[in-house]
């Protein structure tokens, strides 16, 4: 009966579901795209290509590990064991090949290698062979002809090898030799044919060294299978391979191929018990392409972290924005449900029928929803490649578990909501549910209660958030705080809408006639003007938060960066880095004093991530001022075992100088150094900074990311110098800090993709509210122009109303903005003093203007036209 009752008013109040559904759908659509992204962390397929043909990988452990023993009361132990990944590869002792090729059923065993190799330019081929005296371009009488720069190059990443290591995939020469000589090099098909190269070219690497010109060889594909479609293959001699790796004694993997008749499952067990004891691990199937793609398998973690809080984060708005639509709904319908309540109704029937209302309404949309939500899914997992937060090896998971907990998580937020914004009408009795239906009442005390409890809970988190000294512990408290404090207001809308009609009652009145009708229904229809209130005070106070915490972080670090540089010149590159090659030529510069390399990475200290940076000592305070506020940057210079430390990462380790620093290097190798110092800026400079050597040889990329020049040598001067390296520019301090901007605009640009769509989602709500509120409003509108007011009037009454509701919304939610903004950047930088761009800000209220107006006066057109007379008859 209930079912068919519900079916029925939903037929007849399309109009008045119609906002629920959209709403429910677009939560639908954006929560099944969330869990689509986190499965993908979680279960992603990362498929290996380059051990296609080798179905057993022996690989270094790539974690830290921490085993903790807890004693319990009653005399038993706990031990719990934990383990986080490292920044860099692992890499294995070479004798592990020795130990695997003696088991029994082993049938080749390859040794592999991989490191940084990118090709930067080619020329056609000369007549004669360059020798390892001649310089790069120059051909048989030493003209110099003109590098060819390399297409696609960004496309894919290029590694190193050992032609040796070739069988792995298996790749075979389609065209030329193999490389015997240092300077040959085997390339593959793709580089080849996108690049119009040939056996004889000349191809200009930058590896782990300076550039250095590479003869082809030859040119190879892989046998029996497409090219590799994620990344680009090098082959050198063996004896070269080794040189750039830089790694002696020690392998990247090791490649398996069982003999014939043997048992895949009785291998890997015979392998694993021969490397008992070791950091050595056995992969087969699947597990091979985390092995190959060390950034995939990082980025699973990535992903879940993204996913889940921009899961979280849309499951709360999605709560606040179908509640606050259930609730306009209802309150619309007040007079039909008072009008049950008269003839009899029980309160358990009403809520049957707004619960059952809710569920066919959150059926249909969920499943609309979750139909949107797949492709939406798929288009931000390419974006998020296209922006180089994930890598393309990560393959999309496209599982039912999404789709179904999106489905559920609408059916019972519908259920929930309709009957959450029922609780008062039905459970009054008949009498005052009919004069609540013609007179606005107050909000119920319970409302009031759970209103001030939340804005002392936001409040709470903005104070703790003011305390909050590391990005991934503020970040999700920072969104939290906006939603709970915008929650309250939603509480506690009707009372912050009389108030504010108090302040604007005189300008309105200045509006003429409309504005003082605008000022009535304000005051008489808080709670409807509340709904409105609360989705457009979100939008533009959950906006300005995304918006403007990147900038007071990034503009806190970039500004001590510049107070604590005193470099004249900056050396950057265009490819991987800068090698140290390039660094030694500018210190032998006219003018020059000191040349500082910089290489970053993370490390992990116990099991916990921290920035750390790479400086060579000599001359270092000639470049660097980190602003030491105890022991001294002499003592750091002075030795190859210290450290020096910021104050951040000196008070979360309880260390100071002379304290022993243990820490696990970028490829987990362990390290113990002493503490120098301990500096202020450490936003600009990361928590950590060691000797330049002792970092950059535990990383697969070892190149310089900047050299900081001292001295009064020219630009001319030190480009002179590195004329043998191409790609290396010499900037002033001013451009490399805008450079550095510039980078962080584009890895912020991931941060602002994942929230836009919660904020697009929170525009649309803005839009569906006003919407609603305004359509019915059609008797209203009919009885005011029976009672004189002309068409313009009306409009002019609605644009007031949208102003007002736009000043009341711009203030709460600029409020909620700068309360959390402020507390952000007190914890992060220590300044009260979020960075806020007047034009940036100016823009946001702008676009939340266009849409109040434009949901307005749509609507409010469309509700005109009808004649007055047959409009106000009809609704009686």
């Amino acid at each position: 009966m209930m079912l068919r009752y519900a079916l029925q008013t939903i037929r007849d109040r399309k109009g008045g579901f119609l906002g629920a559904f959209l709403a429910l759908m677009c939560a639908a659509a954006l929560i099944t795209a969330c869990g689509t992204l986190l499965e993908t962390g979680l279960r992603g397929r990362i498929a290996t290509e380059r051990y296609a043909a080798a179905p057993l990988v022996v690989s270094a452990d790539q974690n830290v590990h921490r085993t903790t023993v807890k004693h319990k009361g009653n005399g038993k132990t706990k031990v719990k064991h934990k383990a986080k990944p490292v920044a860099e590869r692992a890499w294995l002792p070479a004798d592990v090949l020795d130990r695997v090729s003696a088991l029994e059923g082993v049938g080749r065993a390859v040794p592999e290698l991989t490191f940084m190799a990118q090709p930067m330019s080619s020329q056609a081929a000369t007549s004669s062979r360059p020798t390892s005296g001649q310089a790069a371009g120059k051909g048989k009488d030493g003209a110099r002809s003109e590098p060819r720069p390399l297409a696609h190059l960004s496309a894919r990443p290029s590694y190193g090898h050992s032609w040796a290591s070739a069988p792995l995939t298996p790749f075979r020469l389609v065209a030329g030799r193999a490389p015997s000589a240092d300077d040959d090099v085997v390339i593959d098909r793709v580089l080849a044919g996108q690049n119009g190269l040939k056996p004889g070219d000349q191809l200009i690497v930058q590896s782990t060294r300076a550039p250095r010109p590479y003869r082809i060889s030859g040119i190879a594909a892989p046998a029996g299978q497409r090219d590799l479609r994620q990344q680009t293959s090098l082959f050198f001699s063996p004896a070269e391979a080794e040189r750039l790796a830089a790694r002696p004694g020690r392998i990247t993997a090791l490649g398996v191929t069982p003999a014939p008749g043997t048992d895949l499952t009785r291998l890997k067990q015979r392998v694993e018990q021969a490397l008992k004891g070791t950091s050595a691990q056995v992969a087969t199937g699947e597990d091979r392409g985390p092995v190959e793609f060390l950034d995939a398998a990082g980025a699973r973690i990535k992903l879940v972290s993204m996913g889940g809080a921009m899961g979280g984060t849309s499951l709360l708005v999605a709560i606040l924005v179908v509640v606050g639509t259930f609730a306009l709904s209802i309150q619309q319908r007040h007079r039909e449900l008072a009008l049950l309540r008269a003839i009899a109704a029980t309160p358990g029937q009403i809520r049957r029928l707004l619960g059952r209302e809710a569920l066919v309404v959150g059926a249909a949309a969920g499943v609309l929803g979750v139909l949107a939500g797949l492709p939406l899914a798929d288009w931000l997992h390419g974006r998020f490649i296209d922006m180089g937060a994930i890598p393309v090896t990560l393959e999309r998971t496209a599982g039912v578990f999404p789709a179904c907990a999106a489905l559920v998580v609408t059916l019972v937020g519908a259920w929930a909501a309709a009957r959450i914004s029922g609780r008062r009408i039905a459970r009054i009795r008949p009498a005052e549910a009919m004069a609540e239906s013609a007179v606005e009442r107050g909000p119920a005390r319970g409302r009031i209660v759970a209103g001030l409890v939340l804005l002392a809970g936001g409040a709470t988190l903005v104070g703790v958030l003011s305390v909050l000294r590391t990005e991934a512990a503020a970040t999700p408290v920072t969104f939290l705080a906006v939603v709970v404090s915008a929650t309250a207001v939603s509480l506690l809308g009707p009372y912050l809408v009389r108030f504010a009609s108090v302040l604007l009652a005189g300008p309105l009145r200045a509006a003429g006639a409309g504005g003082s009708l605008a000022t009535a229904n304000i005051r008489g229809n808080s709670a409807r003007m509340a709904s409105v209130v609360t989705p457009l005070t979100l939008l533009i106070g959950m906006t300005c938060t995304v918006l403007f915490v990147q900038p007071t972080l990034g503009d806190a670090a970039r500004a001590q960066a510049r107070d604590g540089v005193r470099a004249t010149w900056v050396l950057a590159a265009q490819g991987p880095g800068v090698p140290s090659e390039a660094a030694g030529a500018v210190r032998g510069a006219p003018g020059v004093t000191a040349a500082t390399e910089v290489v970053r990475t993370t490390v992990r200290v116990g099991l916990d991530k921290y920035q750390a940076q790479g400086v060579t000592q000599a001359g270092l305070a000639r470049t660097w001022d980190p602003d030491v506020t105890s022991g001294s940057l002499t003592a750091f210079t002075h030795g190859h075992d210290t450290a020096a430390i910021s104050e951040l990462a000196a008070d979360q380790l309880g260390l100071r100088p002379g304290s022993a620093l243990r820490l696990h290097l970028g490829d987990g190798t362990p390290a113990s150094l002493t503490v120098a110092a301990v500096y202020r800026r450490g936003l600009g400079f990361g928590d950590l900074t060691l000797p330049h050597d002792l970092l950059a040889r535990h990383m697969d990329n070892p190149l310089a990311a900047t050299v900081l020049v001292a001295g009064h040598g020219s630009r001319d001067e030190l480009a002179a110098a590195l004329q043998r390296f191409p790609g290396v520019s010499v900037l002033s301090s001013e451009t490399a800090d805008q450079v550095q901007a510039d980078r962080q605009q584009e890895n912020a640009a991931v941060n602002y993709l994942a929230m836009g769509l919660i904020l697009a989602f929170t525009a649309i709500a803005v839009v569906n509210t006003l919407a609603m509120s305004v359509s019915e409003r059609i008797r209203e509108f009919a009885m005011l122009r029976l009672a004189g007011a002309t068409r313009r009037q009306v409009l002019r009454m609605l644009r007031a109303e949208a102003l007002s509701v736009l000043l009341i919304s711009t203030a709460l939610g600029s409020g909620i903005a700068l309360a959390v903004l402020t507390a952000f950047s007190i914890g992060m930088t220590g300044s009260a003093a979020p960075s806020v761009l007047p034009l940036l800000y100016a823009t946001v209220v702008g676009a939340a203007a266009l849409l109040a107006l434009a949901a307005t006066a749509l609507p409010g057109r469309l509700a005109l036209r009808a004649r007055p007379v047959e409009t106000a008859m009809s609704r009686q």
